[in-house]
């Protein structure tokens, strides 16, 4: 099979609306978190996510395009934008049906569906929508409204498998490249959903935190005393280049992607397996697909989203499978700081797993004061500064409502 390397990294995210921000705050243990914006918040439980801040949409688009848009599309846009510009690609000389765009979500243009049925609550002798409304809304418009203007006319989806969706997104693309049919795809994912009824519903689910006194030490994933995630919003696109089409065109490489595993807890809707089942079977199919052991893996980029149950399963299925090799892996969690983009996490998160590789630092896990005494202590989880270490192959794990697990996994190019 062919080999697939990354060349082009673009992102939007609450730590920087680009890819060096995000980077130098992520390693810096900057909190994204504040007090939400986009509404209202009072009467919720829960007043603070992590924000995309200072994003002006009239810097990408024209009025008229930008309406058409749900905010999670133009979040899309703008990363793939900033991912094509850093891949150096010329497309007018590129084979365009051979490029395309396997772009993530897991809830899309819920904030547009939203406010149409409030609309239509206020006033249903009348109904009115928006003709945009449906095309706005819709899961898969971030990837065709992608391919539409840059005009990548070969494949081009969309993959909605909760927040495992970006790594299935990822590993989408890749198995196309190295089967041969595609040359060039933009993966990644996008979310908007900070708004009213996301965060009422997670808020029903008990799964939101609550602390609204400090919303900077609220995503404490490991910790002790974590109560649950923190809503995020944003995008993440990385170009999938085949090898020598990258080095015919004289491309740049952050790395090569050699792995990817995706299972299923079939456990719960909404909880994970309590012994990680699901994880572990997704790390070890990436292992394998990559032809690695678990000694060559140096940094984990875990799930990890602060709720009680989700942190210690995942833990477990790590120091099951890496249990020999524990003293030589970092593993951090850097939803502590950009909060949980759901169907996006996974996409943000490659880019850190990728940046560890290139600059040699592993991004920390902030909010960390007392580890959970359930979690095994073995494990080293770069808890509140970055670590400086050559990282030679970094695995980015996502899972997912529904039960899905998927495992992606970076190499340094060689």
């Amino acid at each position: 099979m062919k080999r697939v390397v990354i060349t082009g990294l673009g992102a939007i995210t609450p730590l920087g609306n680009n890819v060096n921000t995000f980077w130098q705050h992520a390693i810096a243990g900057q909190s994204g978190a504040g007090a939400i914006t986009h509404f209202d918040a009072t009467p919720f439980k829960t007043q603070f996510a992590c924000e995309v801040k200072n994003f002006d949409p009239l810097q990408y688009f024209t009025k008229p395009e930008a309406r058409k848009m749900d905010l999670f599309t133009q979040y899309a846009i703008a990363a793939g934008e900033e991912c094509i510009v850093d891949a150096q690609l010329d497309l007018d000389t590129v084979n365009r049906h051979r490029v395309g765009a396997i772009l993530a979500t897991g809830i899309g243009g819920l904030e547009t569906l939203e406010n149409e049925i409030l609309d239509f609550a206020h006033d249903q002798a009348h109904p009115k929508f928006n003709p945009f409304f449906i095309t706005k809304m819709i899961s898969n418009m971030a990837a065709g409204q992608l391919s539409i203007r840059y005009g990548l006319k070969g494949m081009t989806y969309a993959v909605a498998s909760a927040c495992a969706a970006a790594n299935n997104a990822i590993g989408s693309a890749f198995d196309a490249i190295r089967l041969g049919r595609a040359d060039i795809i933009l993966a990644g994912g996008a979310e908007a959903t900070i708004c009213q009824s996301a965060i009422a519903g997670f808020n029903a689910m008990k799964a939101l935190s609550t602390a609204n006194e400090d919303p900077t030490t609220a995503s404490r994933p490991f910790d002790v005393n974590r109560t649950g995630f923190v809503a995020g919003e944003g995008a993440g696109i990385l170009l999938l280049e085949e090898l020598e089409h990258a080095q015919k065109r004289g491309a740049k490489i952050y790395c090569e992607l050699v792995g990817y595993g995706a299972a299923s807890d079939a456990y719960h809707v909404a909880a994970t397996h309590p012994e990680g089942e699901g994880a572990r079977a997704a790390m070890q199919a990436a292992l394998t697909d990559a032809g690695l052991q678990v000694k060559d893996v140096n940094y984990i980029n875990a799930h990890a989203t602060a709720t009680p149950v989700g942190d210690r399963s995942e833990c477990e299925a790590i120091a099951q499978l890496f249990e020999a090799h524990l003293d030589q892996l970092n593993i951090s969690a850097t939803k502590s700081m950009t909060g949980h983009l759901l169907g996006a996490a996974g996409a943000i998160e490659a880019i850190l797993c990728i940046k560890s590789i290139t600059e040699g630092i592993i991004p920390p896990t902030i909010n960390l004061e007392t580890v959970d005494p359930e979690i095994n202590p073995k494990l080293n989880l770069t808890p509140n500064v970055a670590q400086t270490k050559q990282v030679d192959v970094a695995m980015n794990n996502t899972f997912g409502f529904g039960g899905h697990t998927s495992s992606v996994v970076f190499k340094r190019f060689i």
